[in-house]
């Protein structure tokens, strides 16, 4: 069973390629860190996998109707924009709208998985203010805990920690570990290669103009020539107690 499959996925944008030939799949259980430089196409291979741009090939999710795909994708883009001055609460039960019908007040359900969206992004100080009055930070919290009430089989975040103090950062890579730990999945793109190595089961790593390059464990994926060919780094890997620690050293070039 798989919860994204991207078959032969390329994407061009005003004439330009950004990547062609993608074939992807993520199966439940799993937390992919989707990693590369700066105009790789990370953004772009998440949108268009969600059909919300074009593509060419196949897209799983893409394929599905909207109302079906949004029960089986969460998705939280990098924009933070609040508009409305409505109260975070409110804000996070809108990931409970593809579970309801037509006019369909919220039930005793859609208020428990608001409730533990809203406590397990540490949110329950800030409940009854307004969003538009949250903190960048705060607002990216708030937005997860969107995603998260949505309680979706795939959760696909673009850069999910930017803007997040160190704290909040780890917290939030740690629930991303522990949905896929119960059998979910996460997408998540990020450009700290050092929360992708130390709570990502797998990375997929995208190069501009090469399209996907790699796909595997951090460390079979993060190998001294991709850093070097790809980001233009040298970096080393040395035991940590909770795991491998990967720790960018130089530029090279």
């Amino acid at each position: 069973m798989s919860l994204l499959s991207l078959e032969r996925f390329g994407v061009a944008l005003r004439g330009r390629e950004i990547f062609r030939d993608v074939d992807l799949t993520i199966a439940p259980g799993e937390f992919v860190g989707l990693i590369g430089p700066n105009g790789a196409g990370k953004t772009t291979l998440m949108r268009a996998a969600l059909g919300l741009i074009a593509a060419e090939g196949r897209s799983s999710l893409a394929e599905m109707a909207p109302r079906l795909r949004a029960k089986a994708a969460a998705w939280m883009p990098q924009a933070r924009e609040i508009a409305w001055p409505v109260s975070v609460e409110t804000l996070v039960m809108l990931g409970r709208v593809p579970h309801l019908g037509a006019g369909q007040r919220a039930t005793a359900e859609d208020h428990a998985a608001t409730d533990a969206a809203i406590e397990r992004m540490g949110l329950a100080p800030l409940r009854q203010r307004a969003a538009t009055r949250l903190s960048g930070g705060e607002a990216a919290r708030a937005l997860i805990a969107r995603a998260l009430a949505q309680e979706t089989p795939l959760l696909m975040a673009d850069e999910p920690t930017a803007g997040l103090d160190p704290a909040h950062q780890i917290s939030t890579m740690e629930t991303f570990a522990a949905l896929a730990a119960q059998g979910k999945s996460c997408l998540v793109s990020l450009h700290d290669l050092g929360l992708a190595v130390r709570h990502c089961t797998r990375l997929v790593l995208l190069a501009p103009g090469g399209g996907l390059v790699a796909d595997g464990a951090p460390a079979e994926v993060l190998t001294p020539e991709r850093l070097d060919a790809v980001f233009g780094i040298e970096a080393a890997w040395r035991d940590g107690e909770g795991g491998p620690i990967f720790q960018p050293m130089r530029v090279t070039r």
